[in-house]
């Protein structure tokens, strides 16, 4: 038996406890949680610091970890979009190494599972021998055109059979964005999957998403105008994106929507209405990576939307680490609880993917990883660091 003390032990599913004590076993599974005064010192390791369980991030693209460094920030989505699908021609073995170097940073980080964005198969070998848990989302695109929703579904297919489903790990098929998925591909990836799986969603990145639905205006139409794909049959609809999505999604499933950037208090609400099981990733670094701009977390406070937090992929992102998301987080918008991003990034994100029943709280019977951050009092600063325990 281990018996782990610190200064402060944030349980998440329940109050914090000063100097609170986690006892595991051998495998490291929770079985009791104490306080320290029950305890002669000799029998415990203490550490100064925040106890917390295992960070899990929400919304990744592991397969894309060999393009670090190479899209400039701040020009914004459509752009950041358009630079990222001229690198074709990377050399296999480069990643490859750069797919496991990904994942074994995020361990290093603390984290425990991820959602993770697969439109190949190159991440399948190194997730099925990670010691994270990997919920795949095989993602699907046909961009708005009805006639290829077909062809497009199927040759996805080899891709979810690539990917495994066992030691813990899962997946399920999704739509890209509103902006790329046509009503029959939607069709498709819902009639795939079973009612209580998980489905993620790029939303409302960009003002020019809203601005394509709403008008039928904005960056999208050269955006397609320059791949060549017609939008003669696309009809603006007059509402904000995310209306398309949730009116051809399946409300059974829990529904991950991810970025919601520009999302209002009135969207979330929309959303809630449609699918009380609905969760929002924020990927901080990733928007001002990309975007210059950050959502309004307040929006979410109001409406108790149930966030969580992703890395997003090195293409936007200097590293994997939710504790610098968290960082971030506070940094522009301090006024997000302490508590309330520390539920953001554990046990929002495992409801969210289906693993609250082992990760996301330090609870008895879980083994949900013990992470040390290396704080006193609960802000970050630029020498936090996580330090994994278990």
């Amino acid at each position: 038996m281990r018996k782990i003390s610190a200064d402060i032990l944030y349980p998440i599913s329940s109050n914090p406890i000063p100097n609170g004590v986690v006892i595991m076993d051998e495998q490291d599974r929770i079985v009791a949680i104490d306080a320290r005064k029950n305890f002669r010192e000799e029998e415990l390791e203490i550490y100064q610091g925040v106890l917390i369980p295992g960070f899990i991030n929400t919304h990744c693209h592991l397969e894309l970890s060999h393009m670090k460094g190479k899209v400039a920030t701040g020009t914004s989505l459509i752009p950041f979009i358009s630079n990222v699908v001229q690198f074709r021609e990377i050399p296999q073995e480069q990643i490859i190494a750069a797919i496991q170097a990904g994942d074994e940073e995020m361990y290093r980080e603390g984290i425990v599972a991820v959602g993770d964005i697969s439109n190949k198969a190159d991440t399948a070998p190194q997730k099925a021998k990670s010691n994270i848990n990997y919920y795949t989302f095989i993602e699907c695109f046909d961009f708005l055109q009805e006639d290829w929703a077909t062809k497009t579904h199927k040759e996805y297919q080899a891709v979810y059979q690539a990917h495994s489903n066992t030691n813990g790990n899962k997946k399920s098929y999704v739509p890209h964005a509103p902006y790329s998925v046509s009503k029959n591909l939607f069709q498709l990836i819902n009639q795939a999957n079973p009612d209580d799986c998980t489905v993620s969603l790029h939303n409302q990145e960009t003002l020019d998403e809203n601005l394509f639905f709403q008008k039928k205006e904005g960056g999208f139409l050269d955006f397609y105008k320059n791949f060549d794909i017609s939008l003669d049959a696309f009809r603006a609809t007059g509402q904000p994106s995310i209306n398309y999505a949730l009116e051809h999604m399946n409300p059974k499933s829990k529904t991950l929507l991810v970025h919601n950037t520009m999302s209002t208090k009135a969207d979330i609400a929309v959303a809630h209405q449609w699918n009380p099981n609905c969760y929002w990733a924020t990927c901080p670094n990733a928007n001002l990576y990309i975007e210059n701009r950050l959502p309004n977390y307040q929006h979410f406070l109001d409406t108790n939307a149930k966030v969580t937090i992703g890395t997003d992929s090195l293409t936007s992102n200097w590293q994997l680490s939710i504790l610098e998301e968290m960082k971030t987080i506070q940094k522009y918008q301090s006024y997000v609880p302490f508590e309330t991003l520390l539920r953001w990034a554990t046990l929002n994100g495992a409801e969210a993917l289906g693993y609250e029943q082992e990760l996301g709280s330090i609870e008895v019977g879980k083994k949900p990883g013990l992470l040390l951050l290396n704080m006193v009092g609960d802000t970050f600063d630029r020498d936090t660091k996580v330090k994994r325990l278990a």
